[in-house]
């Protein structure tokens, strides 16, 4: 029997945690004990209804528990412990010999930052060991860290807090009171950054029909959610917002945007066939129709002249290799690639540039524009004269340019026409400044002295004598001129 109970104590006295003893003071687990004092006394500083964001050691345990804490303590003390000189006294409260890094945690990660600004008092007075006062440093962080974490704040002040980049949880705000009234403080704020955030918690949290009606009578948040739908691509949901809010139009827009997400041709042809049904309004209805008949005329050209080009019976496109298909692009570019690669075609025919512009009524102007620059890019300048050329009902010709001649001529230029094709033009150029401006930029000497002789003026002529080359036709002119002047001013 003695013996047994010599085994016990043995067993009791050998292990980790040894048994309680009232003439033992000094020993581990009155360091423990002292910690658990610890732990206990920074519950103040703490909320309790929080157990949603507790944290999971490796053990399985929540950090801030008591047992974790124990076994935390137990566990980076014993290395140290165990080499402790024996021959300290009994009875001792002081824990100076106790090294810094005898514990591998730090008390401040147990808690969540929160505090009750009335706590920090009890805080001191209870860390009154010196072991203990070793990790106030970590404890003890600016106030205004602590109400970084607080979940008191009001909506006005989240709000706030979220304009000056704070991170906030709004998960705090349930009712749909409380939700309504952090939106309107977000709204009030002009802050679009804020105003989302909040409609992204709003939408994860309220069901459709009740967001729809609340949005219904706050028309700046509604057009943040609409925008922000189409952003994001969320079609579905943007298409039953539109239809609760009885927005026709906005949803069949809505339901044509989706064609750009359809990569086959003719499955989109079909998609925009269908489309033109939709409840549109008639200008839009237009549109939708006009986009459905460039596309098939789109279909026909690229299908005609993709053989066209790998047969080789075109000395154009053997010239010219196209770069890119036709297919899907727009009006403006339909049309500068037929005026390129069909512009003598007859009006019968749908790649004709006369046809599209018969077909979708392209204004005389940008028929001209897009004309001109295909035209010049190919050094057509024939065909840039017959473009410029009008017939009066008297059989008269004159040239006219529904785009101004310093546009066309500036058109020419970058498309490297010779100074007689640009003089041509730019003695059309009605501004005599803008003339004269264009004349010199470019070099056509023929216009500034021609203009200059207009206008009679002597120092100008002098002046730009200096300007061409010496013994040139253009000085042999200005003298000729010059002279002249001198002559006629005498006679």
């Amino acid at each position: 029997m003695s013996r047994a109970r010599a085994d016990e104590e043995e067993y009791w006295h050998s292990s980790k945690f040894r048994a309680f003893t009232f003439d033992d003071e000094d020993d581990e687990l009155s360091q423990l004990k002292e910690s658990k004092r610890a732990v206990n006394s920074l519950r103040d500083i703490v909320d309790d209804d929080d157990d949603d964001l507790e944290r999971v050691s490796w053990s399985g345990e929540p950090v801030g528990s008591i047992s974790w804490s124990i076994k935390e303590t137990a566990s980076g003390s014993t290395s140290s412990l165990d080499g402790r000189d024996s021959s300290l006294q009994k009875g001792s409260s002081s824990y100076a010999a106790l090294p810094k890094q005898a514990s591998s945690y730090s008390l401040s990660s147990l808690f969540k930052g929160r505090n009750k600004l009335s706590s920090f008092q009890s805080l001191s007075d209870a860390l009154t060991d010196t072991g203990v006062k070793n990790y106030a440093p970590e404890l003890r962080r600016p106030r205004a860290e602590y109400k970084d974490y607080s979940s008191d704040w009001s909506p006005k002040d989240t709000v706030r807090r979220m304009q000056r980049g704070k991170v906030c949880s709004l998960e705090r705000f349930r009712s749909l009171q409380d939700k309504l009234v952090l939106l309107d403080e977000a709204v009030a704020g002009h802050d679009g950054n804020v105003i989302t955030a909040v409609l992204i918690f709003l939408k994860r949290t309220l069901r459709r029909e009740i967001l729809f009606r609340e949005l219904e009578v706050r028309q700046v948040a509604l057009c943040h959610l609409i925008h922000f739908l189409r952003e994001t691509g969320e079609q579905k949901f943007l298409l039953d917002l539109l239809r609760f809010l009885d927005r026709t139009e906005e949803v069949a827009l809505s339901q044509y945007r989706e064609h750009l997400n359809i990569q086959d041709v003719e499955k989109r042809r079909e998609f925009l066939k269908g489309c033109i049904g939709l409840p549109f309004s008639t200008e839009d209805t237009s549109h939708i129709q006009d986009h459905y008949t460039l596309l098939e005329r789109q279909i026909i050209i690229e299908a005609n002249d993709r053989h066209l080009e790998m047969a080789g019976q075109s000395e154009l496109f053997r010239k010219y290799p196209r770069k890119a298909s036709i297919l899907n692009m727009p009006l403006v570019t339909t049309l500068f690639y037929s005026c390129f690669y069909h512009y003598t075609e007859a009006e019968g025919m749908f790649s004709s540039p006369t046809n599209l512009k018969k077909t979708f009524k392209i204004p005389d102007k940008q028929y001209v524009l897009t004309a001109l620059a295909a035209r010049a890019k190919l050094r057509a300048w024939g065909d840039v004269d017959a473009l410029l050329t009008t017939k009066n009902w008297l059989g008269y010709t004159k040239k006219k340019a529904p785009i101004g001649f310093h546009r066309v001529v500036e058109i020419l230029q970058r498309n490297n026409a010779p100074v007689q094709v640009l003089q041509e033009y730019v003695r059309l150029v009605e501004d005599v400044e803008t003339r004269l401006n264009l004349a010199t930029k470019y070099k056509c000497h023929d216009v500034v002295i021609e203009t200059y002789r207009d206008l009679k003026d002597r120092v100008q002529l002098t002046a730009y004598k200096c300007k061409v080359e010496r013994g040139s036709a253009e000085e042999e002119k200005i003298q000729s001129i010059l002279s002249n002047m001198v002559r006629n001013a005498y006679s």
